[in-house]
């Protein structure tokens, strides 16, 4: 992994390198001896490359120096620069030698994405730990997925068949309501006829002469809640009364009946006596 990008960078590094000094011997060649148009060109070459190894040199360490970052930049800008100049001045094919001219600047960029990419390299350890963490989470967003899914269509079930069932409550009732309707059409059919409303009155009430008692429709519909009728509690039994019918009980077989066969028959028979009274009148008759 380290070679994707660290090859790129040493081949483009090379290439502006062979570039820039073939560049600077044939242009300063004609102005000065080759011989110092060599060095010039080593020279530039020779700090690029020695700025770049310092720079790699401390980002091994894991350091920085940004004073180091700037001669390196100097540099590839002067390079460039260089290359820049001699296609301007070139009189034959100018646009070529312009059109390479970025291969220092180019070359920097190249280190400096290495560079990055060591920052933030991981070992394959970590990069293991990072891929299950990664699949367990999409294992459980797609099971959160699938619940949410199948709740969804349990939810849709539920609704559908809650729906259903108010339809067919809602169809009964209006078929009572119209089956009602019809029978009470015709009890007042019935009751406005001469003949039938005579009739339904002789038989309701007594027919007096000159009289004739107006025949009610029964209720139907909403009506007034009647008013609540507190039952009036049945009198309780005498002692007396009650000895005779726990003996009447008691003694209505043979052998006489035990306190809790009696006290059954007593309470199904309807009546009604505390259990203290009853124990009792037991004891009493016993």
């Amino acid at each position: 992994m380290r070679a994707k990008t660290v090859l790129p960078a040493v081949a483009m590094t090379a290439v502006s390198m062979v570039l820039t000094l073939a560049v600077v011997v044939m242009w300063l060649g004609t102005a000065v001896p080759w011989p110092v148009a060599l060095v010039v060109g080593l020279g530039i070459d020779g700090g690029w490359l020695a700025t770049l190894a310092y720079e790699r040199r401390l980002a091994a360490q894991g350091d920085h120096n940004r004073a180091v970052t700037a001669v390196g930049w100097s540099f590839g800008v002067l390079a460039a620069g260089v290359l820049v100049a001699h296609a301007l001045t070139a009189e034959h094919s100018a646009g070529a030698w312009l059109a390479v001219a970025w291969l220092p600047i180019a070359a920097k960029a190249l280190w400096l994405v290495h560079a990055m990419w060591e920052r933030t390299a991981l070992t394959p350890a970590a990069l293991d730990a990072i891929r299950g963490i990664q699949q367990e989470a999409r294992d459980e967003a797609a099971v959160a997925r699938a619940r949410l899914r199948a709740e969804a269509a349990t939810e849709e079930t539920r609704l559908t068949a809650v729906t259903e069932a108010g339809a067919r409550v809602a169809r009964v009732q209006a078929k009572t309501a119209q089956t009602l309707s019809g029978a009470w059409s015709t009890l007042e059919t019935a009751r406005a006829g001469e003949e039938t409303g005579r009739a339904l009155t002789s038989v309701t009430a007594r027919v007096t002469p000159g009289v004739t008692p107006r025949w009610e429709l029964p209720v139907w519909g909403p009506s007034e809640p009647l008013a609540g009728r507190s039952l009036e509690s049945a009198p309780a039994l005498t002692d007396e009364a009650l000895d005779v019918i726990v003996d009447e009980i008691r003694t209505s077989e043979t052998p006489a009946l035990s306190y809790r066969e009696m006290a059954a028959r007593f309470r199904a028979a309807g009546h009604s006596a505390s259990e203290v009274r009853l124990r009792a009148a037991w004891k009493r008759v016993a």
